[in-house]
């Protein structure tokens, strides 16, 4: 903004004179300068603050954005085949979708979406990693498994690059966390029953220390607390969670859940944690500090991924074989709505712009 405009409309002593056209003129261009100011001011603060509710087709490879309040469908953007999981930069405004690919072509991109503008920026291409799966953002880093090609790899969404990668040693790759204070990355390793720990280590800049830890058949959902002190992890295959103390990096606990606890969401204030099971149709509750399940959830329709809404009230569940999103409250559990999608919803995220 000029700021001589601005200072002139600040001095009360104006006053007019005749022969002197031209100072009305720069009044009148101030007061639209200021006028354009604050319309453009206006439009900013209108998307600030502004919250959606991303929702992965995975069977029609697409992108579904919903406003977080009316549950009203925006728009419906186009990724790459086989959209399995996403995540959103800090400020909400960039989604990254991972391109898992199909049975018979494996998917090797990441889409970028630009939410406001509700379209794809580009479309990185990560080869010759192959079928990106799990995929969260941390320190502005987009870190990603590759399940094909078993590793972990850093896309820098500013140099439009990747930057880092690393090698899991174990088969299917598949989901994994960062830790809050970002020292340490977890994966679940569908193929060998195991979790990885990958720590970086600040003595040597750059070098990772690599643990694997042993746990039950077929390991895929996970999570770490929000205090980074436990990270629980479901077995597809005997319906048990192992919890893992994260200081020594070994399995502490290990609990019936499910039949088939495919996601693990701790909620936002790490007291309670939901977990999904498809092969049952339920979504479940439980107790962070007792263990103890509080409620079980009859959903249906194969539900999968889960989604804890910022403001800890509200958990969004994925119904894969319905072409639904159910919204559950968190306060008294029980079904609070169901949104409409496309073809066979999975990967869910939560972009609130700043």
């Amino acid at each position: 903004m000029n700021l001589g405009c601005y200072d002139s409309l600040k001095d009360r002593n104006f006053k007019r004179h005749e022969g002197q056209p031209l100072k009305h003129i720069g009044l009148i261009g101030c007061f639209g300068v200021l006028i354009l100011f604050n319309i453009l001011a206006a439009a900013r603060g209108g998307q600030a603050g502004a919250e959606y509710l991303l929702v992965l087709n995975k069977q029609e490879g697409s992108l579904m954005i919903v406003d977080g309040d009316s549950y009203k469908v925006l728009s419906t953007i186009r990724t790459g085949e086989g959209p399995h999981e996403l995540t959103v930069s800090s400020d909400g405004r960039l989604a990254f979708v991972a391109n898992y690919g199909t049975p018979q072509n494996p998917g090797r991109s990441i889409s970028v979406i630009d939410v406001l503008a509700k379209r794809e920026l580009r479309r990185v291409d990560v080869s010759p990693l192959g079928r990106p799966h799990g995929i969260t953002e941390s320190g502005g880093k987009i870190y990603f498994t590759t399940e094909l090609t078993s590793t972990v790899a850093r896309y820098d969404p500013v140099e439009n690059k990747i930057d880092w990668i690393m090698g899991t040693g174990q088969a299917e790759t598949h989901l994994l966390v960062v830790s809050p204070d970002q020292k340490k990355i977890y994966t679940a390793n569908r193929g060998s029953n195991t979790v990885t720990a990958m720590e970086f280590l600040t003595t040597y800049p750059g070098a990772t220390r690599i643990t694997h830890i042993a746990v039950g058949g077929q390991p895929e959902g996970i999570d770490i607390s929000p205090d980074g002190k436990e990270l629980w992890v479901g077995h597809n295959s005997d319906g048990n969670i192992s919890i893992i103390d994260t200081l020594t990096d070994k399995v502490k606990q290990v609990m019936s859940a499910s039949e088939m606890p495919i996601r693990v969401k701790f909620t936002r204030d790490g007291k309670r944690l939901a977990i999904s099971d498809p092969k049952k149709g339920e979504f479940a509750i439980f107790d962070s500090a007792t263990r103890k399940e509080i409620k079980r959830i009859k959903i249906g329709d194969f539900p999968v991924g889960v989604l804890m809404a910022p403001d800890n009230k509200r958990v969004f569940v994925s119904a894969n074989q319905a072409n639904k999103v159910v919204v559950v409250n968190l306060e008294d559990l029980s079904i609070a709505g169901r949104i409409e999608t496309g073809n066979g919803p999975d990967g869910l995220a939560w972009a609130k712009i700043r």
